[in-house]
């Protein structure tokens, strides 16, 4: 059934990721690092200002403040993205798809600060008139009527693209891989039960969390995500230091096969093998730091500020973090430590090979703690999407119905193939990236406007807090 399922969605997938797309998301994020002149890049440190509360003000509209917001998008993007979905980038690509993951980000970064600072600046009222934000409302309070069946069709889209299938599915593969088989307590022939009941598990630990609400979700996020972050970068660190030798060699190769496609799997070639790495890079960015595809900008909808711009900035640091230093941590630990010719593993598995060869002994249990924890905080900050697609499309009063849909999804998503898993969630994302695209493109103006006006205020000394 599962393998029906992977043949069909990924012919949808392939589809949807085509070269309109990727012009869409690359070609757009250029439109707003030319028309923005760098000015969000040129101003990181501001960035970092903020961050640490510096501008803070309890009184303003939201639920969350700025360093809550970024820890719960970065839950939902510091996540299996960047370990599973790594690894799938180069089992698809070659080492050639990290350079277009590398591209995606820096352009991300433009992308994440305009459609991040139009989250705030068009935020808008739900049925029960709490106030939201995210690319259903932008559309609906910044463009005209003719526009508004975009909202509808993202907040329809997202219903499945904020579904944890992948992060389901790879917590339990490293699960059963490193430790349900060794242990004898499932083989690889028959592992369904072993991972239903790991998808049991994991339904009744995301609904301890998730049905408390953004708040919750927030501070578990705040909590968790920068400790594993750090743990997870510095045993890569470890790694690439055994390895030192080798790193260059590897960094040239990525660029090098970026442009000739030599290990691109045959399968995903479409239209050559350079442009199949091209798309395959950029998709899996997408899925890593889901700059442009919309979900980024409900969790900074929800941001305690009366400032667009300060939350705009704070959501271009996603990227560099998630992308720029993950997601090549992971590549790296892959790529040096030679698992990544290993044609039979895919996925997280490949990820924990190249711990266990890197660090012998502690390495699989230390990537096991990270996955787990990377795994459940995406889930929690997904639901809080999904939950306020549904509310946008069925009313406010509905939307904790998607949590019971949400949770039972965790199961499917155990014990489904990972193409299956990929494809659907990847189809899903490109569809939810045409109406975030087109909407901050049209609206790119007013952030250009509203971005000159708060940085003459901050040159001049003007504000000290929103």
């Amino acid at each position: 059934m599962f393998e029906t399922l992977e043949a069909w969605t990924d012919t949808i997938a392939g589809l949807a990721w085509g070269p309109p797309l990727v012009a869409l998301l690359v070609g757009g994020g250029l439109f707003f690092v030319i028309l923005s002149r760098f000015t969000p890049y040129r101003h990181i440190g501001h960035a970092v200002g903020v961050l640490t509360g510096k501008y803070d003000d309890p009184d303003a509209e939201g639920d969350i403040n700025h360093f809550q917001a970024l820890s719960a998008a970065l839950a939902a993007t510091v996540g299996m993205g960047n370990i599973g979905g790594v690894a799938v980038a180069i089992t698809m690509g070659g080492p050639g798809a990290i350079f277009w993951m590398w591209v995606s980000a820096l352009v991300g970064m433009a992308t994440k600060f305009f459609t991040c600072t139009l989250s705030i600046m068009y935020r808008g009222r739900d049925s029960e008139g709490k106030l939201q934000g995210g690319p259903m409302y932008v559309i609906r309070e910044g463009l005209s009527k003719k526009w508004h069946p975009l909202a509808y069709f993202f907040s329809f889209c997202g219903l499945l693209g904020c579904l944890p299938l992948f992060q389901a599915n790879q917590l339990t593969q490293i699960l059963r891989d490193s430790v349900f088989i060794p242990m004898s307590i499932t083989s690889p022939e028959a592992h369904f039960t072993s991972d239903l009941l790991t998808g049991l598990v994991l339904l009744f630990i995301v609904s301890l969390v998730i049905f408390g609400g953004i708040k919750r979700i927030g501070n578990v996020a705040a909590t968790l995500v920068p400790f594993m972050v750090l743990l997870y970068v510095i045993s890569v660190v470890y790694i690439l230091i055994i390895h030192a030798s080798v790193v260059p060699e590897y960094l040239a190769l990525i660029v090098s096969d970026a442009f000739r496609g030599d290990y691109v799997n045959s399968e995903s070639v479409l239209g050559g093998a350079v442009g199949a790495v091209i798309i395959i890079g950029v998709r899996r960015a997408a899925f890593s730091n889901e700059a442009g595809i919309g979900t980024e900008s409900m969790a900074h909808g929800a941001a305690k500020t009366n400032e667009p711009v300060r939350e705009g900035l704070v959501a271009m640091l996603e990227p560099a973090i998630d992308t720029l230093l993950v997601c090549t941590m992971t590549a790296l630990a892959i790529l040096v430590t030679g698992v990544w010719l290993n044609t039979d593993l895919d996925g997280v598995t490949l990820t924990a090979m190249a711990f266990s060869t890197g660090i012998p002994g502690i390495g699989v249990p230390v990537l096991i703690i990270c996955v787990t924890v990377f795994a459940l905080t995406t889930m929690f900050t997904y639901s809080y999407y999904g939950s306020k697609c549904l509310g946008f499309l069925a009313g406010a009063d509905n939307k904790k119905i998607f949590n019971y849909f949400y949770v039972l999804s965790i199961v499917f998503g155990s014990v489904a193939s990972i193409g299956a898993v990929i494809n659907l969630l990847d189809t899903a994302f490109a569809l939810m990236a045409i109406p975030t695209m087109l909407s901050a493109i049209l609206l790119a103006p007013k952030v250009v406007e509203a971005s000159k006006v708060y940085f003459e205020r901050y040159r001049s000394g003007s504000f000290d807090k929103d």
